[in-house]
């Protein structure tokens, strides 16, 4: 069985690349490296670099690699950015993913676990939100997602597609063995953002809003480490491969942080008492989304490992630090 992994080059993909490796499966990466990087795909792993909406190159790889199965990673995720810019968004998440559900259909894929997001479920009436309650997206990325899902659960009906949606809530840290980590220099997560200003690669950390109604005004997020998402989905891929039926699962802990809580914590673990600059609200940003696991616990047995903020913090302080040491060693 071979795995074709969209945006394998970027944050979670390579991530998701590497331990497919550690397992010896076989695996291929598909990017167009508008955020991912060559150097993120491991030595061994066949990158091809191209959009996941490009027909004739699916087919090709799909043909060429013989591939059985399909983790689909690849998408546009600022929120901001696509209620500024919502038709790239439809474009690049829905109208692609289309592309890719036929392909993978006509080349007879077998199994496929698609990368969805909390920003389904809007601004939740209650927390910790699961995956039965109402779906209401504040965003066009949410929306894009959401029709995604909806386009996935239709075509498995119809061609026998098996399939697992996760859920992410906010993904952050790095690889436990210093491999990779978030790498896009301006990425909008905000612990990236945070360690980033402490390390001084920012003048100062924004804080979106603090008039929520939170117990401290900011917006309350589920933190889930990145090698723990990986693990659900190796879970998922496991699970589909033992005939299991296809499931929509959140990735969380359970349990959230303010941004003021993440702030204080990576000013701690820096030891830089960095500025922040109180700012407007964003459009999109719901006031808290925190997880419900009980799902993925017991339908896939996930078991995290890594559910500490301080941790994770640490491990993204870490990997900024090596990506300074890269810059310096590798300039242009």
């Amino acid at each position: 069985m071979t795995v074709l992994v969209t945006g394998g080059a970027g944050f979670i993909g390579s991530h998701m690349v590497l331990e497919l490796q550690d397992l010896g499966e076989k695996v291929v990466v598909l990017d167009d490296l508008s955020t991912g990087f060559r150097w993120a795909v491991p030595e061994g792993v066949p990158l091809v670099v191209g959009d996941f909406g490009d027909e004739k190159l699916l087919r090709d790889v799909l043909e060429r690699y013989e591939i059985d199965e399909i983790i689909h990673f690849a998408a546009k995720t600022v929120v901001p950015d696509s209620v500024a810019a919502p038709l790239d968004y439809y474009l690049s998440n829905t109208a692609k993913a289309r592309t890719l559900l036929a392909c993978a259909v006509a080349g007879g894929v077998r199994r496929f676990i698609f990368s969805s997001t909390a920003a389904v479920y809007g601004d939740p009436e209650s927390n910790p939100v699961a995956e039965t309650a109402t779906l209401t997206p504040l965003s066009p990325y949410g929306r894009s997602k959401l029709m995604v899902e909806w386009m996935l659960e239709d075509t498995a009906k119809a061609h026998g597609l098996s399939y697992v949606i996760f859920r992410y809530f906010n993904v952050a840290g790095a690889d436990s063995r210093g491999r990779s980590g978030q790498s896009t220099s301006n990425a909008s997560h905000l612990i990236k953002a945070a360690v980033q200003a402490a390390l001084g690669v920012r003048p100062r950390l924004q804080i979106f809003g603090a008039d929520y109604p939170t117990p401290d005004g900011t917006c309350l997020r589920d933190y889930i480490q990145v090698n723990d998402l990986v693990w659900a989905h190796m879970d998922g891929l496991q699970h589909l491969r033992a005939g299991g039926r296809s499931l929509t699962c959140n990735c969380g802990y359970g349990h959230g942080f303010s941004v003021l809580d993440v702030i204080e914590t990576v000013k701690k673990a820096s030891g830089v008492d960095f500025p922040t600059q109180l700012t407007a609200r964003r459009p999109g940003d719901p006031t808290a989304v925190i997880a419900s696991n009980e799902r993925i616990k017991s339908e896939l047995g996930w078991t995290p490992r890594y559910d500490n903020l301080e941790l994770i913090v640490h491990q993204a302080l870490d990997w900024e630090r090596r990506l300074h040491n890269r810059r310096v060693s590798q300039p242009g």
